[in-house]
């Protein structure tokens, strides 16, 4: 393997001193390396394949919060239904969405709404299998992983956009319900296509991004120094039998130095580089500069970018919760959507924002457990049977409505939409094809993904 030492790197977590190199990967891609990975990608010459350019920012609300208090208001049902809120109109007609999406009111026209999604299972674990990979064989009592994440089959088939990029980032890291990488990460495909992990607080002022950045005395002038280079080589020589295998190494080698050596990967990392007004309108907090640097990878080249937005588990005192959240997601939906037109990323860019599952139509009394509103306002609990997926861009049509629930928003009513649905839509546009066959740890050929339908209504 070749590696290329870049000095030493400050302790990590699990407490072990760490060499900072470029290898199989950068950050979390560290145990097949970013050259096999673009080899991989260039031999595979999948069937399907495509010339598109879209990109995915996906917006994950882990703990998943309740369709009935943002996009499904039932205005008519009882009060233990309803919510605490009210619904607004939008700029589209007979879209209503509650009120503290102001925001996002007023450009409903970019986005759409699935109603009617659901998997039928409250149990965290599972629901975010399901969605985040479109296959079971997880609970809270077994939480490993089994499949891989959509974006990781995704980006193994497409690779980056641009050269230099890595082509699949989780802002400011991957974790679904606690585990990390969690059920973002690649299982089976290969940890090469684990996500490139930011780590930190893009709202901070200090900022960067360790796993791009050189160590101690090194500079990039030095890496292109050719005699360092060829050093570097001629140690690599010495575990390689024939010069043919060095041969063939050497241009997926040079495409690994690049995101080290190259200016495209720590300009679009740098969010600091960006109009402070830009940063105003999206929020300056840690949840707004997270999809800002999200848009800024996806401009510069990334495929596949999750933004982490955790903390929806709300039991209990809704309204507090709410009310902190909500307005944050309001604020960089809708400035991420106005950015992507003003930058003529529209149609190339796919948002896709959802989380595990939804909350319980009925609320409950406030008290779990103990006296009614002991832990403040009522809350709502665990509910796969009916949620929502806004999306929008990347080819999805803005301002449609797709399926319903009932009256108290319980089950889906028509056109009832499963999480492979959502990933057979999202590949479509991607230009990924879901039949591709990789084989699991017991060596059998798995699909990309499990059976399901493009929603074309929403194209």
């Amino acid at each position: 393997m070749f590696r290329l030492d870049l000095g030493a790197t400050s302790r990590y977590c699990d407490g072990m001193n760490r060499r900072s190199f470029v290898q199989l990967g950068v950050a979390g891609m560290a145990s097949l390396g970013l050259p096999q990975l673009w080899r991989a990608q260039q031999a595979s010459a999948a069937p399907g394949g495509s010339s598109k350019k879209t990109s995915v920012i996906l917006i994950w609300l882990d703990g998943g919060p309740g369709h009935m208090d943002l996009y499904d208001m039932k205005p008519e049902a009882p009060a233990e239904y309803r919510g605490l809120w009210n619904p607004i109109r939008t700029n589209v007609s007979g879209m209503e969405i509650t009120e503290l999406f102001p925001q996002q009111a007023k450009c409903a026209d970019k986005f759409s709404l699935v109603r009617s999604l659901h998997h039928d299972n409250g149990d965290h674990f599972t629901a975010g299998h399901y969605m985040l990979t479109g296959r079971g064989g997880v609970s809270g009592a077994d939480t490993q992983g089994k499949s891989p994440f959509i974006g990781s089959i995704a980006t193994k088939s497409t690779g980056a956009r641009q050269p230099g990029m890595p082509p699949y980032v989780a802002v400011p890291y991957g974790m679904s319900i606690g585990l990390r990488p969690g059920y973002f990460g690649a299982n089976y495909v290969g940890a090469a296509y684990n996500p490139f992990e930011t780590e930190g607080d893009p709202n901070a002022a200090n900022f960067s991004v360790q796993n791009i950045q050189m160590s101690g005395g090194m500079t990039v002038s030095r890496l292109d120094d050719r005699a360092a280079l060829a050093r570097s080589v001629d140690r690599l020589r010495r575990d390689v039998e024939t010069k043919g295998m060095v041969d063939a190494m050497d241009r997926f080698d040079r495409q690994a130095l690049e995101l080290v050596t190259g200016t495209a990967a720590r300009r679009a990392f740098d969010v600091s580089l960006e109009d402070p007004r830009i940063r105003d309108k999206y929020g300056r907090h840690n949840w707004g500069q997270s999809v800002l640097l999200a848009r800024r990878l996806v401009e510069a080249g990334t495929t596949f970018v999750t933004v982490h937005f955790g903390g929806w588990d709300h039991h209990w005192d809704l309204k507090a919760g709410m009310e902190r959240y909500l307005p944050m997601v309001d604020t960089a939906v809708a400035a991420l959507f106005e950015d992507l037109t003003q930058r003529g990323l529209y149609d190339d860019v796919l948002v896709v924002l959802c989380g595990e599952f939804s909350r319980t139509p009925r609320m409950n009394d406030g008290g779990n457990g103990g006296a009614p509103m002991s832990m403040g306002t009522p809350g709502r609990d665990h509910w796969g049977n009916a949620m929502f997926c806004l999306m929008g861009g990347g080819g999805v049509q803005g301002g449609r409505i797709y399926g319903s629930t009932n009256r108290l928003g319980e089950v889906p009513q028509d056109r009832p939409v499963k999480p492979a649905d959502i990933h057979h839509t999202m590949f479509h546009l991607l230009g990924v094809d879901p039949h591709i066959n990789f084989l699991n740890h017991s060596g059998r050929p798995v699909p990309s993904l499990e059976p399901g339908s493009v929603i074309q209504e929403l194209l």
